[in-house]
């Protein structure tokens, strides 16, 4: 599962790289994913909202087994 989540998130990552951000794949457990926010997205006041409504809501459309995705440090 981990290899099919890299793949979705390599294709989401062009966009927040356009912002001067980036995410990283930390590890996936029990269908949580593990992400660590980069650059312009680390300290960004919208992170959360990227985080669910945009890299959370399409990992999730690309594997249905994934049950959430959370930020870690």
């Amino acid at each position: 599962m981990k290899e099919s989540v890299q793949l979705a998130i390599d294709q989401i990552r062009p966009m927040l790289q356009r912002d001067g951000g980036d995410v990283e794949l930390v590890d996936v457990v029990d269908g949580i994913v593990k992400v660590r926010l980069q650059g312009a997205c680390k300290g960004c006041p919208m992170s959360q909202m990227t985080l669910k409504n945009g890299i959370e809501k399409f990992v999730k459309q690309q594997i249905p087994e994934v049950v959430s995705v959370e930020s870690v440090e």
